[in-house]
């Protein structure tokens, strides 16, 4: 139960004002608590909402402790999730505006026989020319946007590299790495959003947090289970689901890979060994099941979060 003896209690919903108030009132010496408002329970037939009815029922159910709490990141550590978001809007602003230029090639019926992207293609676009100058300035406006967008997500990748050594969980970050699918700045992303990984008790939990944990409708004696419920962080799920894809070829630790593993401990070293050997062999007998592809991925991907947990812990330990 929530601690009485103080004078007041405040809660508010998680939202766009961020953890200002929260920070304002616990340094005036309140307890304040940020509320998940997706857990926040309310009735079926309730159509009235406005400040008033939320104020009262956020009070009622404070007072009977049916809120369920965010964490709440310090400041370091909200300053740094909000370069790594910044990264990914960049990212995201790139990967449209290349699709933009795909879109506006295919229309025109120009296709490029190699792989996207790479420096040959980059040279093969600039060679490209339309016979009306109004097509020609608007291919060459997408072009301009998406070199634009490169930089952008290349200069905030930099100022990451820069400031990680000075972030506390660094060696969580560096520890991630261990572990196949996870590179800089997915490691970086999973720890921004996850945060101190050692308020997680069982790896469960954690799975539970990143919604990967399969729903359930069971009465009585049946038992149910369908999708993953996609609760709770969709950066950190996103990452995971693409790592999730490597495991489809056989265990092997590579180049870089290898570079990575002087800065982490030897006990992290043996979780992300076990961890390629597990996690291969599930992803081929699973496909070899006939699973469907975004079925296995799934179940890759709640079981790289059990190893996550794990060499999260050992990166911490002592």
């Amino acid at each position: 139960m929530r601690d009485r003896t103080r004078t007041h209690c405040y809660a508010y919903e998680a939202g766009g004002c961020g953890y200002g108030l929260h920070r304002q009132l616990t340094g005036l010496g309140h307890d304040c608590v940020v509320v998940a408002p997706s857990k926040i329970p309310r009735l079926v037939n309730d159509r009235i909402k406005n400040d008033r009815r939320d104020a009262v029922s956020l009070a009622r159910l404070l007072r009977a402790d049916e809120l369920s709490p965010v964490w709440v990141p310090d400041e370091r550590h909200e300053a740094m999730r909000d370069l790594v978001r910044a990264r990914h809007a960049a990212a995201e602003d790139l990967r449209r505006v290349r699709q933009r230029i795909e879109s506006f090639l295919l229309r025109h019926g120009r296709h490029y026989q190699g792989s996207p992207w790479k420096k040959m293609h980059v040279v093969w676009l600039g060679r490209q020319q339309f016979e009306h100058p109004a097509q020609q300035i608007a291919f060459q406006g997408y072009l301009s946007s998406a070199a634009h967008a490169l930089a952008r997500r290349d200069e905030l990748e930099a100022q990451i590299r820069e400031l990680l050594p000075n972030w506390s969980l660094r060696p969580v970050v560096y520890a991630l790495q261990s572990l196949r699918g996870i590179a800089l700045i997915t490691a970086v992303t999973l720890v921004a959003e996850i945060g101190d990984i050692r308020r997680f008790r069982r790896p469960g939990e954690l799975m539970a947090y990143l919604g990967l944990t399969p729903g359930e409708r069971s009465s009585g004696a049946t038992i149910r289970r369908g999708r993953i419920t996609k609760a709770g962080n969709s950066f950190a799920r996103k990452m995971l689901v693409k790592s999730a894809w490597s495991y489809r070829k056989p265990a092997r630790i590579g180049v870089e890979m290898a570079a990575r593993m002087p800065r982490v401990a030897d006990p992290v070293r043996e979780i992300a060994w076990k961890a390629q050997v597990r996690l291969c062999g599930r992803f081929r007998r699973l496909a070899a099941r006939g699973k469907k592809p975004q079925v296995v991925v799934s179940a890759i991907a709640r079981e790289l979060v059990g190893f996550i947990w794990a060499v999260s812990r050992a990166a911490t330990a002592g």
